[in-house]
């Protein structure tokens, strides 16, 4: 089966391949304490002396999504099957961080899609969705990348996503709004056209915003 390379995975191997040689693991550690130094801390105080190792761990597994590519991912989990009904998964857990000041984004995400001769593995939906919410982003690409990666995997009927965020760049300053929620779709193919199916959607998946 050959899969359809989307223009964000051609975007990430790009990133990647212009960001690999000239940065090592010990350079971002560097970084990492000269931000400390400029908050006025002391990186050699006992607190702080690992700190840089374990910011650049964390920073690199929460962005691991620019490693990853959707064929690897699917490992051929893409199947014929003849069925038109809506397949839904609803409330995947997501956790991302905002290119704006790298702080969370946390959320879920709502996905469906109406087959046209093909159904993907159920947990290939969520694995999508984190892959892609692990860069670093804003909510309206990820909702869309999400949305585009499985119209191009699966050529359906229609695709839906809807995200449900709370981005803590609100939340922990600037405005400083706590409770608040950004919700973000992607309606594709009969989901964009036809009001019911859209309709159907929206009615599964309401509910009120919490996160745990």
């Amino acid at each position: 089966m050959t899969l359809s390379i989307s223009p964000d995975d051609i975007r990430s191997q790009l990133i990647n391949t212009e960001a690999k040689a000239p940065v090592s693991d010990e350079d971002m550690r560097q970084a990492v304490r000269t931000l400390l130094l400029g908050l006025g801390e002391d990186p050699d105080r006992e607190g702080l002396r690992d700190t840089p190792k374990r910011v650049v761990k964390a920073l690199k597994f929460l962005t691991s999504g620019y490693h990853q590519s959707l064929d690897e991912l699917l490992n051929g989990a893409v199947f014929h099957e003849d069925t038109n009904e809506m397949v839904l998964i609803r409330d995947i857990d997501l956790f991302s961080s905002c290119e704006h000041h790298i702080l969370p984004i946390l959320g879920r995400a709502h996905v469906a899609y109406i087959p046209n001769g093909k159904v993907i593995g159920l947990s290939k939906i969520a694995r999508i969705c984190e892959m892609y919410a692990r860069r670093l982003q804003v909510q309206e690409r990820l909702t869309q990348q999400i949305a585009n990666a499985l119209q191009g995997l699966l050529q359906p009927q229609g695709v839906a996503v809807v995200v449900e965020a709370s981005h803590m760049c609100m939340v922990m300053r600037g405005v400083q709004k706590p409770g608040s929620w950004t919700v973000t779709s992607s309606m594709q193919g009969v989901f964009a056209d036809d009001a019911r199916t859209r309709q159907e959607f929206m009615d599964l998946i309401r509910h009120s915003p919490s996160f745990h």
